[in-house]
């Protein structure tokens, strides 16, 4: 086969196994040509597994997040690298999301246009290499950074937002979508979740109690757990 994927943790001794197995039955060699080994996933201080426990699905996160903010969370990070998943760290790219959009929304002049090739360029060479898309993101902000400088001096950006959307396309982040979502309540909730822990450990639990029952009455369910409250979208 070309490609075979897999976690780093199956390398030995799951894929060598397959690798002796597979190439002995076959007579074929090498069993497959590339192989594409990703990091693990962690939340808090574990690997993310269903044997911990400590697995939740796409469909409760994205209850949470936006999809373009959990998508850009995890290709900020190299596929082959182990991450650690929280809600912050998503929060922060729904940040950047917004500084993308400010960049494709930006007014165009009739001045001298961005030479965009060389982004694409430097885009390409960052995929090539064994898919860096946190390279690649960074080239992608680079000519956000130069779409809004140039905008406003009145130079002409169509063409740079236009390559800026196809680049963005590669990595299946939309963000030209105006469908309101759940994740634009992330910070008022968030303020209200502060809100209840401080109330807690002042001791007044009628009125942290408050906050919890009338979020449930809006759809917005909390964890309290290990210290940490999480919210879902019931």
């Amino acid at each position: 086969m070309d490609i075979h994927g897999g976690g780093l943790d199956l390398v030995f001794p799951h894929h060598e196994n397959e690798i002796a197995q597979s190439e002995a039955y076959t007579g074929t060699e090498p069993f497959s040509r590339f192989w594409v080994h990703n990091g693990t996933l962690g939340y808090g201080e574990e690997k993310m597994s269903k044997s911990l426990g400590n697995v939740f699905t796409i469909r409760a996160a994205l209850d949470v997040f936006t999809p373009e903010s959990l998508r850009l969370f995890f290709v900020s990070s190299h596929y082959r690298s182990p991450l650690i998943f929280a809600d912050e760290s998503v929060y922060s790219q729904g940040r950047a999301i917004d500084r993308l959009k400010n960049a494709m929304n930006a007014s165009s002049g009739m001045g001298e246009e961005i030479d965009h090739n060389s982004y694409k360029n430097a885009f390409e060479e960052s995929m090539d290499d064994d898919l860096n898309t946190p390279k690649a993101l960074g080239v992608i902000f680079d000519l956000a950074r130069e779409i809004n400088r140039k905008a406003s001096k009145g130079g002409n950006v169509e063409t740079a937002q236009a390559a800026l959307a196809d680049l963005l396309s590669v990595l299946g982040i939309d963000i030209s979508s105006k469908t309101k979502h759940s994740g634009e309540l992330e910070p008022y909730i968030d303020l209200l979740i502060r809100l209840r822990t401080d109330l807690r450990d002042a001791k007044q639990f009628a009125m942290a109690d408050k906050i919890r029952d009338e979020l449930s009455v809006l759809g917005i369910k909390l964890e309290d757990n290990e210290g940490a409250t999480r919210w879902l979208k019931e």
